[in-house]
Order: structure tokens, then C-alpha cells, then sequence
């Protein structure tokens, strides 16, 4: 009884930053469909705590549960693994390709 269970972490992308200390969370997992036996993408958006500001659209960042912050925010960010935002900058008008 004195070990306690690790906390329930996910991996995801953030699809959202507009909020006030908090980000969405994309997290896709990959299972067999009962019947047809063919591998189907399965997906849940989570809000997450990110006290600093931090994240933005694109990164790869770990979350992992916590107790209720709000009425939808259960997760807390732990890491970002991987800065992703530049992919998502729109080419200036101007620009020539």
C-alpha cells in the first residue's frame, strides 16, 4: 500500500492556445475495430493547465491527469517534447513562390 500509482500521462498535439492558461490537447490512438478488423484512428480533445503560457498551436506536449481545475480542465502540462508552430505560419500575400 505504500507504492502509489503513476499518474495517467498522454501525448498529444496543441490545437488551441486562445485561452487564458489553458491549451487543447489532440490525443490520437490507433486501435482494431471489432469487426472488420482494420486499424481505426481514435481521437479526444483535452484541456490542459499551462500556467506560463507557453505552448503554442503545433507542439507535441505531455500532459498527465490531475484533480478538477475547472469544469473541463482535468490535465496539467508536464513537458513539451517537441516545438511544432512553425508549420502553421501562413506565407505572406506578397511572397513569390
Amino acid at each position: 500500500m505504500s507504492e502509489r500509482n503513476p499518474m495517467r500521462t498522454r501525448v498529444g498535439e496543441v490545437v488551441s492556445d486562445k485561452m487564458s492558461k489553458t491549451i487543447t490537447v489532440l490525443v490520437e490512438r490507433r486501435v482494431t475495430h471489432p469487426v472488420y478488423h482494420r486499424i481505426v484512428t481514435r481521437s479526444v480533445k483535452l484541456h490542459a493547465h499551462d500556467p506560463e503560457n507557453t505552448c503554442k498551436v503545433g507542439d507535441v506536449v505531455r500532459v498527465t491527469a490531475t484533480r478538477p481545475l475547472s469544469k473541463t480542465k482535468r490535465w496539467r502540462l508536464v513537458e513539451i517534447l517537441r516545438r511544432g508552430g512553425e508549420k502553421y505560419q501562413l506565407p505572406d500575400v506578397g511572397e513569390a513562390p
